[in-house]
């Protein structure tokens, strides 16, 4: 009887651990506005994980990469990079501004998109969730981040009923430069907070 019960209780334990640990890698629990368990490679505050999209990827790559929506290509065809905090590493949120700032990257082509805490697109109608090469250019530029329109300001990505949210920069076609030594080759695009307009931002 006692070796059945603990045989039980190992059981029930393993289980436990085992629920919990895929929970936690695969980034359901606890939330967070950015995918759970991506520390392959930090740049500046932008993370990425290069076993994203790779036939080498464990269960648990997997999983962060269903929920979170990556679409998951090869990352000699495109490669994410993900950021939840601005440059004095708070916590990106909806009731701040932010001025979004970069330069051109060294892929065929790159866009920057906000996600809401549930990894989903905002639920607003302002049709400015993100921005990219096609309307940058190759030479330096902002935008603004914020819930409403600035004036003024020459590009726009909407936070409005964001809450807490992150970005993710995707790369298509990368450079080979970019693939081998990304920490020299990328150039990370700045997240400076501007300002609040509510309680909840500060």
């Amino acid at each position: 009887m006692r070796f059945v019960l603990g045989l039980l209780a190992a059981i029930l334990v393993g289980l436990a651990i085992g629920g919990a640990s895929a929970l936690v890698l695969s980034g359901i629990w606890p939330r967070s506005s950015a995918p759970t368990g991506i520390a392959g490679i930090a740049i500046d505050g932008w993370r990425t994980d290069f076993a994203i999209g790779s036939d080498a990827a464990d269960p648990y790559t997997r999983a962060r990469v269903a929920r979170h929506g990556l679409f998951a290509l090869q990352r000699r065809e495109a490669i994410y990079f993900t950021r939840s905090r601005d440059e004095r590493g708070r916590p990106l949120r909806e009731g701040c501004r932010y001025r979004l700032s970069g330069m051109g990257q060294a892929a065929r082509w790159w866009s920057i998109t906000l996600y809401d805490a549930n990894s989903r697109l905002p639920m607003n109608k302002d049709q400015a969730l993100s921005i990219s090469a096609s309307e940058t250019g190759e030479g330096a530029w902002q935008a603004i981040i914020a819930p409403q329109r600035p004036e003024g300001a020459d590009h726009w990505i909407s936070s409005r009923n964001a809450g807490h949210f992150d970005l993710t920069l995707r790369l298509y076609v990368p450079s080979a430069e970019v693939l081998e030594t990304p920490k020299l080759a990328l150039n990370p695009p700045r997240i400076a907070r501007l300002g609040c307009t509510t309680a909840e931002g500060l």
